[in-house]
């Protein structure tokens, strides 16, 4: 059986483009019976930006009742909070004295940054360290990542194996699972879906506000009454991704036909969301209203990933002399 490890950021509250772009192809990824799936919650790594504590203990409410909505399942995973499993740190520091610092210069998480190093806390620039700790930490197989994420990954595995080499077989070299399939969402502005844009879509607001953030979207300023390109407007764009063949044709010829204005394909959008995704919202909000029974779910996967967690501990332990 092969392990799936991967870590979720809470540095807001999911948006459209987390929920097509990780959230459903995670927890399909997570259904095969061959894998064993352990998904986390990177509270630790948005500690780097986020300073608020109220904010991120939110998000991490909000992280994982949005996992849970659309059907992670507990009982056959290992769900947790990263915070929650302290020996991580631990975990960190031994690799942090086994990682060399020009490998960490040239990560992108920290070059990014380079050119102002007054915004550059210690936490930005072991990142990798911590991101190896946590999936040498439990043995991980396969790590799904997008490819703003792949170097870290090969940071992970460049450690691994210098250790081996070293010490003797002790980690398990993890292999990326990489899924050129992976679709880029359009925020409301057309540029990728980021929280760093401040251009997402919540589909887990209230009605009122959730329709308001919709009509929002950027459109050009074609009239009501000429025809309209649906390759090159964002509203086409984000619907395509949610709806069925014949629901998107019939949008395409509504765009080409005229007489139809950017508000009613806002309008359908939105509609298409709130029918699509009602019991996902649902239970988002009873997860949300009902925080102990989520913090239960994350506890129960918490002690099962601590116990694979201690065991490699341990191991790493020996070899080094503690």
């Amino acid at each position: 059986m092969a392990r799936i490890l991967t870590g979720i950021q809470s540095t807001g509250r999911p948006h459209l483009g987390n929920i097509l772009g990780a959230i459903k192809p995670g927890i399909e990824l997570s259904t095969n019976p061959k894998n064993e799936a352990l998904f986390f919650i990177a509270d630790l790594h948005s500690l780097t930006t986020i300073k608020d504590g109220k904010e991120r203990h939110e998000n991490t409410l909000a992280t994982a009742a949005a996992w849970l909505a659309f059907g992670f399942d507990t009982d056959k995973n290992i769900f947790y909070r990263q915070s929650q499993i302290p020996e991580v740190c631990e975990f960190t520091w031994y690799l942090n004295c086994y990682t060399p610092y020009p490998m960490l210069a040239n990560a992108h998480s920290f070059k990014d940054k380079s050119d102002r190093l007054s915004d550059v806390n210690a936490g930005l620039f072991i990142y990798p360290v911590l991101m190896a700790a946590d999936i040498l930490m439990y043995d991980a197989n396969y790590v799904p990542v997008g490819k703003d994420q792949q170097q870290h990954l090969e940071i992970t595995r460049d450690i691994a194996i210098a250790f081996n080499n070293k010490y003797g077989e002790t980690f398990v070299v993890p292999e990326a699972r990489i899924d050129k399939t992976v679709m880029t969402i359009p925020g409301i502005d057309g540029n990728k879906m980021s929280k760093s844009y401040n251009n997402t879509i919540d589909i887990f607001l209230p009605q009122k506000q959730l329709r308001k953030k919709i009509m929002s979207i950027v459109t050009d300023s074609t009239p009501l009454e000429s025809p309209k390109n649906p390759d090159t407007c964002n509203v086409f764009a984000l619907y395509s991704l949610l709806a069925n063949n014949e629901q998107v044709a019939t949008m395409r010829m509504n765009y080409e036909g005229g007489n139809y204005g950017y508000g009613h394909a806002k309008q359908e959008l939105y509609e298409l969301i709130i029918g699509q995704m009602s019991g996902e919202r649902e239970t988002f909000d009873y997860f949300m209203e009902n925080t102990s029974e989520l913090i239960n779910k994350l506890e129960e996967g918490e002690q099962k990933a601590r116990e694979i967690g201690l065991k490699v501990l341990d191991r790493l332990k020996v070899k080094i002399g503690f």
